[in-house]
């Protein structure tokens, strides 16, 4: 399970784990896309329009818990490289501890919650009972949802990107048999869409605790002690984890708010700019994928004191995002209805979505640089700077521009798409700023 990355070609090594990452993201994304594919064929706009913006709370309440878990996957890959055994073993054991009394929490407050929060993203009126419907019962499978998280966190960590990849797989095709049994045969609507997502979960979950019981080649021993809370562990964890957290948090808070500005224009608009949405975190594979590779990937490098390695693996990682994602966006550009076509068969949602689609595709194009940035900067231990620029783009271009060209182009969705790609352009300027300055003062460091 354990794999070192501190040797050997930097570019193999970033394909031989970003590779079963990014079908890991494919399969999470295909997961997530099939609700509002399968419902979509069975039932009406409303019902579409619930799932996407449950949804999308959902993936809100998900990325802070894979952003908090991100500190967990930096620690042990830094332990892994330094060649710390017991470190590593405190970290697994503290990080299961940790996760399992925070999602119990977690899910307890947010069910009794629903309806504020149901209210609080403008939901359409014929989306509402539906939306409460489906966050009730993803809310309560979230301890679920959290084991899969922090399990595939620990497996990263240690270098294996393979087995994760496996676990989502045996969710995904879970998934999609429970979908077309809950809302195809039963016709549970966004109830069904709910419990296929939540028993999905449940099932990889028991599956991947399984294999970890039954495995013999780990090449870490977690004993009982481990899982006594530690504070340094901890703190760590928490140090790393808690600014992306609050980074993906509140860029999922940015994408709630431009929904809601979708959702006032009306139900056409609004399940548009959802199903867009689910489409772009499809899009969004690969530059997510290398934001993790270099973040487990430079961990190990910087662990073991090789820092001019976890340069390099950042060098490749945005060649390849961003080669890879300007090809899409030029595709996109051609088969925008098409594509959005899949997901309803309502024509108007059908040329808004396209509309928006193809102004906001180029955000994944500068993501590329943003993400990989990122990665390198939680590898390194600093994901404040990751943090900052986040909310910069969030702060002083995302939002604001949405708003501004939703007031000022009231018949099309486009010049909205065009703002994400705008604030995704700032944050790759203060990236490279940040870059630069971190480099300089190594440099420093060293001549001192």
């Amino acid at each position: 399970m354990e794999r070192d990355f501190t040797t050997g070609n930097v570019f193999r090594n970033i394909i031989y784990y970003s590779i079963p990452y990014l079908l890991s993201y494919f399969l999470q994304t295909l997961y997530g896309m099939a609700d509002l594919f399968i419902i979509g064929r069975f039932e009406g706009v409303a019902a579409t329009t619930a799932v996407s913006i449950g949804g999308q709370v959902m993936h809100m309440v998900t990325v802070m818990l894979v952003g908090l878990a991100m500190g967990t996957t930096v620690s042990i890959a830094q332990a892994v490289g330094a060649k710390r055994r017991e470190e590593t073993s405190h970290c697994i054991g503290n990080t299961v501890t940790l996760f399992m009394v925070l999602s119990v929490v977690l899910a307890g407050v947010l069910v009794m919650c629903v309806r504020p929060i149901v209210g609080l993203v403008s939901t359409p009126a014929e989306a509402v009972e539906g939306t409460v419907t489906y966050l009730t019962i993803c809310f309560a499978g979230i301890p679920f949802i959290t084991a899969y998280n922090i399990i595939s966190s620990i497996f990263r960590g240690l270098g294996d990107s393979k087995s994760p990849m496996y676990f989502i797989a045996v969710a995904c095709a879970a998934n999609i048999v429970l979908d077309y049994l809950f809302m195809g045969a039963m016709h549970l609507g966004p109830a069904g869409a709910a419990l296929g997502t939540t028993l999905s979960q449940a099932v990889s979950v028991a599956i991947s605790l399984w294999v970890i019981l039954h495995r013999k080649d780990s090449g870490v021993s977690v004993r009982k002690t481990d899982f006594r809370p530690n504070k340094p562990v901890i703190s760590r964890i928490f140090s790393i984890g808690l600014p992306v957290a609050f980074q993906d948090g509140l860029i999922q808070v940015s994408f709630i708010i431009i929904t809601i500005i979708a959702n006032r224009r009306g139900l056409t608009d609004a399940a548009a700019v959802g199903i867009v949405e689910k489409i772009i975190s499809f899009l969004f594979l690969i530059p997510s994928s290398m934001l993790s590779t270099v973040s487990a990937l430079g961990a190990q490098n910087i662990g073991a004191g090789k820092k001019e390695r976890a340069v390099q693996t950042l060098r490749y990682a945005i060649g390849i995002a961003v080669g890879l994602a300007f090809v899409i966006a030029i595709v996109i550009q051609f088969a925008a209805e098409p594509v959005v076509g899949l997901f309803t068969t309502d024509g108007a949602a059908r040329i808004a979505g396209g509309q928006y689609i193809r102004g906001y595709v180029w955000d994944c194009v500068l993501a590329g640089i943003q993400f990989s940035f990122s990665g390198y900067f939680c590898a390194c231990g600093k994901s404040i700077l990751s943090f900052v620029h986040n909310i910069c783009s969030i702060i002083f271009v995302r939002v604001p521009g949405a708003y501004l060209t939703s007031m000022m182009f009231p018949a099309t969705l486009f010049p909205m798409g065009l703002a994400t790609a705008c604030g995704s352009l700032l944050s790759s300027i203060l990236c490279v700023i940040f870059f630069a300055v971190l480099e300089r003062r190594e440099r420093r460091g060293r001549t001192a």
